[in-house]
């Protein structure tokens, strides 16, 4: 490995060059950085491709690490002229939330079960009381402690044992998924010695309470690929696999069914399904297979009162919900209970002893379906607005008439009810608190449909302040994901009212490649149809434009991850339509990317993108990929994020993506990188840094859009 492939030269720039571009200085800022290149040649089915920046792909090379902190010199200094906007948007942020809060307790096996959160401290706490809410409270989890020092702390997630005596629980330290799982005896709180590493989070007790069962991850390309079983006390060592899947396409979890009587074990990929079930109470024993994995069959599985329930696309694009007996569970013995509907796409099910609630989406909008057994039709709960979000949450005891949902839009704060099945009536229970005198009466929504290039209504959800012009000055957010068959719906923001009560319109475009409209619409934007979804987002643009709501010269655009994607691709397609974007940790790098088995997540992708291994995948995902797409024209102002430790979108493909639109490009628009170093494809941890960062996008956004 060659070194000092880096060499930074700052030349000092006029102020006003940086005025111009709506981020004024008071003093002489440096010239951004440039990676230097060095050109490699990547062949693909006879197509070769120059690569100068590959080698930032070097993680652990020094020439990589002072790139990517010279460029977030770069940006903090450009940023400078705006350091007390952002802090006057964090503040606000801040003064907005209830510092000091308590999740809605659930009682489960004996015991309350709540979160809560404590004024100036990042990270939440996990607690429980026993019958009583208002008994003594018991500290599970103190992230706050636990996090002590560390830059970077998440937990995963953790599970009681039956018997109520020991805690399994989950913590990332360095934000790439590579979990630690840990035990904690209850009644003296004193940890078990066991430390079990590379794990992906996730554990299921079996009824004994001394046997765990867990996925693992492999190190390099993190796809949890086994599942072991632990014996509580045991050294990590000496644990077992009890299944290792083979295929690089799939990967594995580890769960408990409704009923508590078995333990689920699924392989899952893009396009295709496989479960295997055992009796909780026998954890030495064999997983059976449920229904054998067959191509283009997807399914999930549940289980309460003596029967097994399967959700699955089985002759039913849009989903159907069947049935199966404990000892006929292949899929000739299932049975309709839900058929198929077209203009429905059922998404998910909950299982009560004496009812059924399914979770559906209809004209883009979610719903919640109850039906007590027997009952083939069941009601629809009713809601108030034209644009929501509800959905069931999670009510840990089936044997129960009270059914929990949570609702909100992009004027409601999220609201949590108590909703009883056989009355229809309903309790709120718990709505976020919005400090600072916030009326949702403030402001407006409005759900339009914008037709897409090929005439397909696309809808666009819109909020605003009331009293907010509309026009060629008025600028206007416009956000997108449209991958995966990920559903964008119209939930509320309290940070992102410090957008709007500066005069920002905020709309969100459903594009094609989430689910909004039903299944069709995921499938009509992956593998040869993904360019849908970046012309239905720049036809919502345009419509927009047209319908009056702003101009090019306001309109913004933002998208995260694979959202990030369709950022890169609009910019390619349609610079002039923006006057900035903000990428968050994009996936801009393609083909590259998912021409490399190594890098997390590329094989269990190929049934969303396509495997650029065959040579017409190969042509299709070169032809929009942002990386291999810039030219030499001018481009909307940028701000790019990544995290140097993402496990996800590697931060290379943003870093290079940048580098390569800073030795193209043809215009002056600023063009931001700023890396996380500490962090990886979420973001920072805790509830105070992550506001910091959102702050720091605002501010890039507003300084473009005080421009004259």
């Amino acid at each position: 490995m060659k070194k000092h492939f880096l060499k930074i030269t700052f030349v000092i720039l006029l102020a006003m060059t940086f005025a111009a571009s709506g981020f004024a200085a008071d003093e002489p800022l440096p010239r951004p950085p440039l990676a230097k290149k060095t050109a490699k040649e990547l062949v693909a089915h006879g197509h070769a491709r120059s690569d100068e920046y590959y080698w930032l792909n070097q993680r652990e090379n020094p020439d990589v690490i002072a790139y990517l902190q010279a460029e977030n010199a770069y940006t903090d200094a450009v940023m400078k002229p705006a350091a007390g906007l952002r802090e006057a948007l964090y503040k606000e942020m801040v003064g907005r939330m209830q510092q000091s809060d308590m999740s809605v307790p659930y009682f489960e096996n004996g015991y309350w079960y709540y979160t809560r959160f404590e004024k100036g401290k990042e990270y939440p706490v996990h607690c429980r009381k026993k019958k009583s809410i208002k008994g003594a409270e018991q500290v599970l989890l103190d992230g706050n402690r636990m996090a002590g020092n560390e830059k970077y702390f998440h937990i995963g997630s953790f599970a009681v044992s039956p018997d109520n005596a020991t805690l399994a629980y989950s913590v990332d330290t360095v934000s790439r998924r590579q979990y630690r799982l840990r035990f904690r005896c209850l009644k003296t709180g004193k940890e078990y010695a066991e430390e079990i590493r590379m794990t992906a989070g996730r554990m299921a007790w079996a009824g004994d309470s001394r046997t765990v069962f867990y996925p693992v991850i492999d190190p390099e390309t993190l796809r949890s690929y086994k599942v072991m079983r632990h014996r509580l006390g045991a050294p990590a060592a000496s644990d077992v696999a009890v299944y290792e899947e083979k295929d690089e396409t799939f990967d594995v979890g580890i769960g408990l069914s409704r009923s508590r009587r078995f333990l689920l074990l699924a392989s899952r990929s893009t396009l295709s399904d496989e479960y295997r079930f055992l009796d909780a109470a026998r954890p030495d024993g064999e997983f059976a297979v449920f229904q054998p994995r067959a191509r283009n069959l997807e399914y999930s599985i549940d289980h309460l009162n003596g029967r097994f329930f399967v959700l699955t696309n089985d002759r039913a694009v849009n989903f159907r919900l069947m049935e199966a007996a404990e000892d006929r569970t292949h899929r000739e013995h299932w049975r309709e209970l839900i058929g198929h509907r077209a203009d429905v796409l059922l998404e998910d099910f909950e299982l009560f002893n004496g009812f059924l609630v399914l979770s559906e989406r209809r004209s883009g909008l979610t719903q919640v379906r109850v039906l007590p057994w027997g009952d083939a039709e069941g009601y629809a709960i009713d809601f108030p607005e034209q644009a929501f979000m509800a959905y069931p949450a999670f009510t840990a005891e089936p044997a129960t008439e009270l059914m929990r949902f949570s609702y909100t839009s992009l004027t409601t704060p999220s609201s949590l009810f108590e909703f009883n099945m056989k009355t229809r009536e309903r309790r709120l229970l718990k709505r976020q608190e919005v400090l600072g005198g916030y009326r949702p009466e403030d402001y407006a929504t409005e759900r339009l449909m914008a037709p897409a290039y090929d005439g397909t209504p696309v809808p666009v959800s819109l909020v605003y302040r009331k009293g907010t012009p509309k026009g060629a000055a008025t600028p206007l957010l416009l956000y997108g994901y449209g991958s995966y068959g990920a559903s964008t719906d119209p939930a509320f923001s309290p940070v992102r009212l410090s957008l709007l009560d500066r005069g920002f319109i905020f709309a969100i475009a459903h594009v094609r490649g989430g689910q909004e409209m039903g299944r069709a619409w995921y499938d009509d934007g992956k593998l040869f149809k993904k360019m849908n979804t970046f012309t239905d987002f720049i036809s919502c643009a345009e419509y927009l434009v047209r319908r009056g709501y702003t101009s090019p010269a306001k309109l913004f655009a933002s998208g995260g991850s694979a959202g990030g994607l369709l950022m890169g691709a609009v910019a390619n397609l349609r610079p002039d339509l923006f006057r900035g974007i903000v990428a968050a940790v994009p996936f801009v790098d393609v083909v590259t990317t998912m021409l490399d088995p190594s890098i997390p997540l590329t094989t269990s992708e190929y049934d969303e993108w396509g495997d650029p291994n065959q040579a017409a995948c190969y042509d299709y995902m070169l032809s929009y990929s942002p990386y291999d797409n810039v030219r030499a024209k001018d481009y909307p102002a940028l701000l790019v994020t990544t995290g140097l430790h993402d496990s996800q979108v590697q931060y290379f493909e943003p870093a290079k993506w940048v580098a390569r639109l800073r030795a193209l490009k043809t215009d002056d628009n600023v063009l931001l990188l700023r890396t996380n170093m500490e962090a990886g494809h979420g973001g920072a941890s805790g509830r105070f840094r992550r506001l910091q960062e959102v702050a720091f996008e605002y501010a890039f956004l507003l300084g473009l859009a005080q421009e004259k």
